[in-house]
């Protein structure tokens, strides 16, 4: 790697092209004794400036394994990099999708704890509801938390929901505790996508499934949420149509 000028900034440049690196993509995040060796600082340094990163959310730390990587603030604020791609990718899909449900559909991204719906698409007929996009809700109780968490082992789900109360949400209808927690995800990974009943609201639903970049990482959900009286009944099969648009949606992210 290039050295920097030796500021601060120039720490930070070079700490979050180390944490971009295919290696640290490749190790699900990186650690700060890896990062100061392939920056070439002090790891107190290092440390600082980390923790400057996290605060502005341009890194995110894995509360199971302590490894560092890009957070999506990042990606928000790159014009014509990945988050570009894949909203473009995107529009086509949901509204495919729409078109094909008949209800609302929704691209999100995980923030900790939470879901960040970053783009929606409703059916043109529809009444529409306040707006999702830049909605943060709770991870564990809806589907799109579910498909973006499919792929993180059981430790580091349990470190990183540790704080969060469950007790079946607002509904309670929702997980009890973190292990009802593991077990749902576990039965929305065997399917390939996740499907909630009134967990978030009374009287909503919904079904999602992980969308994921060219080398297999999940960086997105797509999702389709309804109230209960209309989408209850077909909710498997919204589920297997989610699924095959977040696949649609994958390969499209792999030829780009």
């Amino acid at each position: 790697m290039v050295a920097q000028p030796a500021t601060t900034l120039g720490r930070g440049l070079d700490i979050l092209i180390a944490v971009g690196s295919a290696d640290a993509t490749a190790a699900g995040g990186l650690g700060v004794v890896r990062i100061a060796e392939l920056v070439g600082r002090e790891k107190s340094q290092v440390s600082r400036a980390l923790k400057t990163l996290l605060d502005t959310g341009l890194v995110e730390r894995d509360p199971g394994t302590r490894a560092y990587r890009l957070g999506w603030r990042l990606y928000a604020m790159a014009a014509g990099a990945g988050d570009a791609r894949l909203l473009a990718a995107a529009r086509p899909v949901l509204h495919a999708l729409v078109a094909r449900v008949g209800e609302s559909a929704h691209l999100s991204v995980l923030d900790g704890t939470d879901v960040l719906t970053v783009l929606s698409e409703a059916p043109a007929s529809a009444v529409r509801a306040a707006g999702w996009v830049g909605r943060r809700v709770p991870a564990h109780c809806t589907s799109s938390g579910r498909a973006l968490l499919l792929d993180e082992h059981d430790d580091a789900l349990r470190g990183r929901f540790a704080a969060v109360a469950f007790g079946g949400g607002s509904t309670g209808r929702g997980p009890r505790d973190v292990e009802d927690f593991l077990r749902r995800v576990a039965a929305a990974r065997a399917r390939g996508y996740a499907v909630v009943d009134e967990e978030l609201e009374p009287g909503l639903v919904g079904a999602a499934a992980p969308v994921r970049a060219f080398d297999g990482r999940v960086v997105a959900a797509i999702n389709v949420s309804a109230p209960k009286f209309r989408l209850g009944r077909r909710l498997e099969a919204a589920g297997r149509d989610v699924r095959a648009a977040a696949a649609e949606l994958s390969a499209r992210l792999r030829s780009a």
